[in-house]
């Protein structure tokens, strides 16, 4: 109880030449009650569902009129909706597992897949949060059409609306969404675009409750891969903001380091960033482009913890995606910045004992939390096919693929 009451409390005030350094909230110690202590935790594979649908991704969210938002990368979604080859879709998620109702979100903008041509102008929806009555999503953007050597994420454009889902807007307020080409990019319409080491290109918000409602602090927490190869893409580094001011990137801090009453050391300068956390290594594709440790982050108020689950890819010999089972881990921990602890590890991530799995992007629903903070649902797609169908990359699992999880604590 003491050392909560100071963390509550205590004001660090250091100033230096190169860094920022404020008072932090430690929003883990919610009621002024200590956190639990998460043990592991176990998937439940006789819960698995094939929900459908054509697509990848699912970033989720939790809206104030207890919506679930999800968004889709390079897929159609769920027939009868609207079907296009969407590079960015958002769907409303109804009711809970396994009675799930899909629908098109139809005021979204219409982010369509133009494949291999020179107006491919792909952006992919990943980090999302509703708050309030907006909503903001994260567009990742490659340097190039995939597919073409040495094709790598480079930038993240800011997009949101202000209306419950109505009109969508550029970051700087303009309407409607634009989708620049692959020239007329650049670092002032783009919040992040060719950063060092393609930092800050896939982004991931803290979820916490129904509309944000769990967080103290009023900041917003965002994580990425802090590059696109082997020993930066599994490093993880984050960024906070206050909640009002996501759309100005000059009101953006960036996590230094931890200090060691465990409060976090922030700049305003991104070359100043240090790591969160170093996840294993040999898990970073290199064909066709570099994709892995993409996590997913909430905040489990019952238990006074956060929990992250990250996943690595599974490459055959010659760094070509998908070639093995992937990489699936879960951490825990008392602030948005560490220290994470991991409390699950698995080499070989098979859902549902499926050898043939070659699941990816693990999502915690952040509605799907039981109360008790004991259970929740991860989401994930199965990249694996079916070679036996005598169809062309048929992929069956390929969509929104749903299982129960169990959390040991105490």
């Amino acid at each position: 109880m003491k050392r909560t009451f100071q963390a509550l409390l205590t004001f660090v005030v250091i100033t230096c030449t190169n860094c920022v350094r404020r008072p932090e909230i430690a929003t883990a110690s919610h009621g002024g009650k200590e956190p639990a202590r998460i043990l592991g935790i176990k998937r439940l594979e006789e819960t698995t569902l094939r929900l459908g649908g054509t697509g990848d991704n699912w970033h989720m969210t939790w809206t104030a009129d207890d919506q679930q938002l999800a968004g889709l990368c390079d897929g159609l979604g769920w027939p009868p909706l609207p079907q296009k080859f969407y590079n960015s879709r958002l769907f409303k998620v109804a009711g809970n597992p396994p009675d799930i109702t899909f629908d098109d979100l139809p005021t979204y903008p219409d982010i369509v897949n133009k494949g291999k041509t020179g107006d491919a102008f792909l952006y992919y929806g990943f980090g999302i949060l509703a708050i309030d009555d907006h909503i903001y999503q994260f567009l990742s953007t490659p340097n190039k059409p995939f597919f073409e050597p040495a094709t790598r994420f480079v930038g993240a454009k800011l997009i949101y609306s202000e209306d419950k889902e109505g009109t969508w807007h550029n970051q700087d307020g303009s309407t409607p969404v634009r989708c620049e080409s692959w020239e007329t990019r650049n670092k002032k319409d783009f919040v992040f675009f060719e950063e060092p080491g393609d930092a800050f290109s896939l982004l991931t918000v803290l979820q916490m409750g129904k509309n944000y409602e769990e967080n103290t602090d009023g900041y917003i927490y965002v994580y990425s891969p802090n590059g696109s190869r082997e020993g930066t893409m599994n490093q993880l580094v984050m960024f906070r903001v206050p909640k009002t001011r996501l759309l100005e990137k000059a009101a953006y801090e960036f996590f230094v380091g931890r200090n060691a009453d465990g409060s976090a050391r922030w700049s305003t300068h991104m070359q100043q960033r240090g790591v969160v956390h170093t996840f294993p290594s040999g898990w970073v594709n290199t064909q066709p482009n570099p994709y892995a440790w993409h996590p997913s982050v909430v905040y489990i108020a019952s238990l006074r913890q956060y929990l992250m689950v990250n996943w690595g890819m599974g490459a055959d010999s010659s760094g070509t995606w998908f070639g093995k089972p992937s990489y699936l881990g879960f951490w825990t921990a008392p602030h948005p910045w560490g220290p994470w602890k991991q409390i699950h590890e698995e080499r070989a991530w098979m859902p549902a004992k499926d050898p043939k799995a070659r699941a990816y992007q693990p999502q915690i629903s952040p509605k799907w939390i039981s109360p008790d903070g004991r259970s929740f649902y991860l989401v994930w797609t199965d990249y694996q096919e079916d070679k036996k169908s005598g169809k062309p990359f048929d992929r069956p699992y390929y969509g929104f693929n749903v299982q129960k999880v169990k959390i040991i604590a105490e």
